[in-house]
């Protein structure tokens, strides 16, 4: 099941989509070769707005080249545009940036690049506050990735701390979405900080589409069990649809992960 796209202003089709970054690495499955696969993933699942994650300059440009109808905002984790982004994509005519910004996980979240409890790499959030165009609807979108490594459990806890107090700051009745690869299973410490303010899409929805594990081991097709890719609200949406997106081409994925699409009514 691929989801249509909105066709009232009170829709919102909602992506999150670790892309996978152009490594060198990945032989066949390299960035170039998998590409359109990605672009030909995101036309058909039709988002009105997409967190990514592992996201680089060149990738982000690219799929709003050959998908115009979105602009993307984000700078990389080193705080320019050499590394990681946290692109976040959106339709250009439907939405404005209100404002927006980023922070990192760490205990210095205001300084670019800063780094704490002995992660390997800078990890963030960029965010932005959006208006429909029509409706005037306003709603905070967040997205992140946090640290990967088995060793970094209290990272991942301390990370999920960070953005619940960024969140507290906002307006009481504000909404939020939060997206992301929180590279933590859905009974795991982070999940359990995170979900006391916010809800997840998934959770509840009678028939989900798609498989639960969001990892595409290998790029092969197999999924991995844990859900590690989530998209969590709080306010004035409720999902009424959530799939996890298995497209692929002739054998061919678009990324080693699973996207996942979830489908709001805005109130």
């Amino acid at each position: 099941m691929i989801f249509c796209a909105a066709a009232f202003s009170s829709d919102l089709n909602v992506m999150s989509f670790n892309v996978r970054y152009p490594a060198s690495g990945d032989g066949e499955n390299r960035w170039e070769f998998r590409r359109d696969t990605l672009v030909e993933c995101i036309r058909q699942s039709a988002p009105d707005i997409m967190g990514t994650q592992e996201l680089f300059h060149l990738q982000g440009e690219y799929i709003v080249e050959k998908l115009p109808q979105y602009q993307w905002i984000g700078i990389s984790r080193r705080g320019d545009q050499t590394d990681e982004h946290m692109g976040i994509f959106y339709l250009k005519d439907r939405f404005t940036v209100v404002e927006s910004g980023n922070f990192w996980l760490s205990e210095t979240p205001a300084v670019a690049g800063s780094m704490s409890w002995n992660v390997s790499l800078p990890r963030m959030v960029t965010w932005a506050l959006f208006e429909d165009r029509t409706s005037k609807k306003r709603f905070y979108f967040a997205n992140t990735h946090f640290a990967h490594r088995r060793e970094d459990a209290t990272a991942r806890l301390e990370s999920a701390r960070v953005i619940d107090r960024w969140i507290e700051k906002l307006p009481k009745d504000s909404t939020v979405i939060l997206t992301g690869d929180f590279n933590s299973p859905v009974d795991s410490d982070p999940y359990q900080t995170l979900t006391k303010n916010l809800k997840d899409s998934r959770t509840g929805l009678k028939d989900p589409a798609g498989e639960i594990g969001t990892i595409n081991s290998n790029f092969s097709g197999k999924h991995s069990k844990p859900r590690i890719d989530w998209i969590l609200y709080r306010g004035k949406v409720k999902p009424d649809r959530f799939e996890t997106v298995l497209f692929h081409q002739n054998g061919r994925y678009p990324s080693d992960h699973f996207p996942v699409v979830a489908h709001f009514r805005l109130d």
